[in-house]
């Protein structure tokens, strides 16, 4: 691949980026309407929810290995959230916690 062709496709990549990031402004530019306004404010509660539902959709109930880690990690996000109302502090610790329940607990 040259580096001509590099740099272009690089730039194209770029140029498509941006114009995505610009274009709602340019749409909107009197005002956001309301149903885009309303899925600003239920969509991130709805993704939360299915990464949750998708990260616990294989717990094994077969022993208490395989689904007591889960359990307390997302029992301690929930309880940091609670408590801290911080994403960017709830979610790293209750990975951190699982991951350690996992690699030196269970």
């Amino acid at each position: 691949m040259s580096r001509t062709y590099a740099f272009t496709m690089i730039m194209v990549i770029a140029g498509i980026t941006a114009l995505l990031r610009f274009l709602p402004f340019l749409i909107f530019r009197k005002g956001t309407p309301e149903p885009v306004r309303y899925l600003g404010r239920v969509l991130p509660y709805a993704i939360m929810g299915m990464l949750v539902v998708y990260c616990l959709k294989n717990i094994s109930f077969a022993g208490a290995g395989h689904w007591l880690p889960e359990l307390l990690a997302v029992l301690l996000v929930a309880a940091l959230h609670k408590w801290k109302h911080n994403t960017l502090l709830s979610i790293p610790a209750g990975t951190v916690f699982y991951m350690l329940l996992v690699q030196l607990v269970f």
